[in-house]
C-alpha cells in the first residue's frame, strides 16, 4: 500500500485525497497537512488579513467576489454543482460546493487541520536492482506545537499559488503619504468610498476591483501595461499608463509623465510561487517569482518523480486540471503511466518551450492549450477525458468577457449533453 501526503486542504488536495481514497487496493488513506481550520484554501473567505498569532491569512477572497467562470465549466467532471444556482457563483456557495465534495467522499477524517508542514525532503536508498528508490520525509507541526516526521512514498504539494503577493519595486515608495496594499489584503469597497485609488494592475483582480471601488465613489487610476482595452470602464475608472516612480510630494508619476495625488495604492499584481517547506536545489528545480522548472508534464520533477504538484498551471479551468492532474499523477504511482528516464524529461520539456516560443515563466500559462494537455494526460492514464462542451462552453465565457466584461456574469448556461450546452433562460 502507497502512502501519499498531500500537502493543503483547497481543491486540489481535496481532489487528490478523494482519488486516492477511491483506490483502497493500491494506496492507503492519505494524509492531508492543511495550515488552516478549515477546508477550501483561497475559497475559505476571512475577513481578517492576519491570523491572531500574526501570520498572513492564506486566502486572498475578497467579500464581493463571483466566479469568472461559470459553474458549468468549473465543477470537477464526477461532482456537479447544484443546478438550481445560477452560473456565475459569489464565493461562498463555490466553499459550500467544496464542503459537500469533501463529504462526499469522506474526506474530512484525513485532514489535519492547523498543521503546519515545516519540511519535504527526499530520502533515496539503494535497491536490490541497483536502482534507487525514493521515499518522502515530511516534518509538520500542529498548533500545539508538536513536531512529527513521518515517511510517505509520495508527496502531492497541493498548496496553491494565490497566497504570497508579487509586490513590484516602485522607486520612491517612501514618498507615498497614503495607504499601499497588494489585492491579497482587499476585502471591500466600503472604506475606500471618497477616495482617488491608484489600481496597478488589469488582469482579472485589478478589473474586477476597480468597478467595486468606482460603484462606492471612488476615483480610480488604472495603471497597466500593453495596448488599451478593447471595451469601455464605467465611470470613475480612468485608464493610465505604468506607475513610473512616487514623487517627492507624495503624488504618483506615470511612464507618460503625467501624475496624479492618491490616497491609495492598491497593487493587482499577482503572486509568486512559494514553497517554503521545499529545497528547490535538491529537488533539481529553479524556483524563482513565477518559475518553476523543470517539472514534466507540468507536475514533478523529473529527478524526483514521486514528488507532484499539482495546480501550478495559469489560466485554465482549474477544477478540471486538477481532476485530469491528479488521476495521470496516481497512474504513475502505481505503474499504469511507465515514466521515461529522468534526461529524457527533461528534453521533453525543454521541447516543448521552444515549440511554444514563450519565455520559461511563462510555461505554465497554459490558455487555450489546457485542453490538449488534459486529453493527453486521459490519453495517458486511461480515464475519461473531459467532455467537448466544456471547451466550447469555455470559449464561449471568454468571448463574452471581452465583450461585456461588466456584464456577462449575467448569463447563465445549461450542459445538455457531453458535447453540447444552451444558454438557460
Amino acid at each position: 500500500m502507497l502512502r501519499v501526503a498531500v500537502v493543503g486542504g483547497g481543491a486540489a488536495g481535496l481532489c487528490a485525497a478523494r482519488h486516492i481514497l477511491s483506490r483502497g487496493k493500491r494506496f492507503a488513506p492519505p494524509v492531508v497537512f492543511e495550515l488552516t481550520d478549515n477546508i477550501g484554501g483561497t475559497w475559505c473567505y476571512d475577513e481578517r488579513i492576519t491570523y491572531d498569532d500574526g501570520r498572513p491569512v492564506h486566502s486572498s477572497m475578497y467579500r464581493d467576489l463571483r466566479t469568472n467562470l461559470p459553474k458549468e465549466v468549473m465543477m470537477f467532471p464526477d461532482f456537479p454543482f447544484d443546478s438550481e444556482l445560477c452560473s456565475f457563483l459569489p464565493h461562498h456557495e463555490v466553499q459550500k460546493y467544496l464542503e459537500k465534495y469533501c463529504q462526499s467522499h469522506g474526506i474530512r477524517p484525513h485532514i489535519r487541520f492547523n498543521t503546519v508542514v515545516e519540511k519535504v525532503a527526499p530520502l533515496v536508498l539503494a535497491a536490490d536492482d541497483n536502482k534507487e528508490e525514493t521515499t518522502w520525509e515530511v516534518t509538520s507541526c500542529d498548533s500545539s506545537g508538536l513536531q512529527k516526521t513521518e515517511t510517505f512514498d509520495s508527496v502531492f504539494v497541493c498548496s496553491g499559488h494565490y497566497s504570497v503577493p508579487n509586490i513590484p519595486t516602485v522607486p520612491g515608495i517612501e514618498n507615498f503619504k497614503g495607504q499601499v496594499l497588494h489585492s491579497h489584503s482587499y476585502r471591500c469597497a466600503d472604506s475606500f468610498s471618497g477616495n482617488t485609488v491608484v489600481v496597478m494592475g488589469a488582469k482579472a483582480s485589478g478589473l474586477d476591483i476597480s468597478v467595486e471601488l468606482a460603484k462606492v465613489g471612488a476615483q480610480v487610476r488604472l495603471s497597466y501595461s500593453g495596448p488599451p482595452l478593447s471595451f469601455p470602464l464605467p465611470d470613475g475608472i480612468q485608464e493610465a499608463s505604468l506607475v513610473e516612480a512616487v514623487e517627492r510630494d507624495g503624488s504618483i508619476r506615470f511612464q507618460d509623465g503625467s501624475s496624479c495625488p492618491a490616497d491609495v495604492l492598491l497593487f493587482c499584481t499577482g503572486y509568486v510561487f512559494s514553497f517554503p517547506f521545499l529545497d528547490a536545489a535538491q529537488l533539481k528545480l529553479q524556483l524563482q517569482d513565477q518559475l518553476l522548472a523543470p517539472l514534466y508534464r507540468h507536475m514533478m520533477p523529473p529527478n524526483f518523480p514521486s514528488l507532484f504538484f499539482i495546480g501550478m498551471c495559469k489560466l485554465i479551468c482549474p477544477f478540471p486540471n486538477f481532476h485530469c492532474q491528479v488521476q495521470f499523477a496516481l497512474a504513475v504511482l502505481d505503474g499504469s503511466v511507465p515514466l521515461p528516464p529522468a534526461e529524457q524529461m527533461e528534453q521533453e520539456e525543454l521541447q516543448e518551450k521552444e515549440q511554444r516560443g514563450v519565455q520559461q515563466r511563462h510555461l505554465m500559462v497554459l490558455q487555450q492549450q489546457q485542453w490538449e494537455y488534459c486529453s493527453m494526460l486521459a490519453a495517458a492514464a486511461r480515464f475519461p477525458p473531459l467532455p467537448p462542451a466544456v471547451q466550447s462552453l469555455y470559449k464561449e465565457v471568454w468571448r463574452q468577457r471581452q465583450k461585456h466584461p461588466q456584464n456577462y456574469r449575467r448569463l447563465n448556461y445549461r450542459m445538455i449533453a457531453d458535447d453540447r450546452w444552451e444558454l438557460a433562460h
